[in-house]
């Protein structure tokens, strides 16, 4: 099964969409994603209870791996019901914290297995945990490693499921990646503790006609490729004067988009790098907005951008 439709059915059955909604536009703006603000005591309340449902079923295998589930089927599924197999280990997730996990999916009326999804790497985007959206009911007051069986109802056609949903880690929100070496005539890029960047243009040097792009960090996550969806966060400055036009950072969350809508330069920043990774890219009017005037960013305008990359889901899983 493609993992696009299990992700789809999975999300439908715990009655919301588990991603967050954050999207970017061509133009680099995003809407925003839940930010941290509220406790573990909160998603603890949100968390789906426990019921006679989601206790019947059996689960065998170690979690962080697909699961093998035994129930007897038909299963009457009316409420979502969450039961906790593995509680993890260390801190519970908080509210606006971006989370990896996998899913094992089965159809609760006929004990089938629909199929599994991010185990691997680039399978699924990372997901913000919020009280406002269904990711509570799944995560809420597990930590990383924790392992939970959900029993949902169906919708839309659907059938109910049973699902496993694995909390594989926290995903952090800057790039984790090794430092590289600052590269010649590229602006200077310095990080704050929280690792927002301040971009510096190089006084009096040209802007440089073609794509420039500087590795400042170098991850060992999955490879973007292109059309993948990526999580990232950046900072978009304008060359020479340094003006900020647009920053993830600003407003509080990542931004998630296809790599195939942004300017072309950004797409050459984002295509073969790994997550974890921290890039610098200048691009010139060519490779960005050219003549056309958007919003703040005047026209012929050369742009800078500092992007972490936090995640990436592979086209083909989409």
């Amino acid at each position: 099964m493609r993992a696009r439709r299990l992700a789809t059915l999975s999300i439908a059955a715990a009655a919301a969409l588990l991603l967050a909604g954050c999207t970017a536009a061509g133009n680099g703006t995003a809407s925003g994603a839940p930010s941290p603000s509220g406790s573990p005591t909160d998603l603890c309340a949100a968390a789906a209870p426990s019921g006679a449902t989601s206790d019947a079923v059996k689960v065998d295998g170690a979690a962080g791996a697909e699961a093998t589930l035994t129930f007897t089927s038909p299963l009457d599924v009316t409420t979502t019901e969450r039961t906790v197999i593995s509680q993890g280990q260390g801190d519970p997730v908080q509210d606006g914290q971006f989370v990896s996990y996998a899913i094992t999916a089965y159809n609760a009326q006929t004990g089938e297995k629909l199929g599994a999804v991010g185990y691997n790497p680039g399978e699924i985007l990372p997901a913000a945990v919020s009280t406002t959206t269904a990711s509570a009911q799944i995560f809420g007051c597990i930590a990383p490693g924790g392992r939970v069986v959900l029993t949902s109802p169906g919708t839309n056609g659907n059938p109910g499921e049973v699902d496993v949903f694995d909390l594989l880690a926290v995903v952090p929100t800057a790039a984790t990646g090794a430092a590289q070496p600052p590269v010649d005539g590229m602006p200077t890029v310095t990080l704050d503790d929280t690792g927002k960047p301040t971009i510096t243009i190089p006084s009096g040097a040209a802007a440089p006609t073609d794509v420039k792009i500087a590795d400042l960090k170098t991850g060992d996550g999955a490879v973007v490729a292109p059309g993948d969806k990526v999580l990232v966060q950046y900072t978009g400055v304008l060359w020479p004067d340094g003006t900020e036009f647009d920053s993830s950072w600003t407003r509080g969350t990542p931004a998630s988009f296809q790599t195939t809508g942004v300017v072309p330069g950004f797409q050459q920043a984002l295509e073969g790098q790994k997550v974890g990774s921290q890039v610098l890219v200048v691009i010139p009017p060519a490779f960005g907005y050219g003549d056309t005037a958007q919003g703040s960013i005047p026209a012929g305008s050369t742009l800078v951008f500092v992007i972490d990359i936090l995640g990436t889901q592979h086209a083909a899983a989409q």
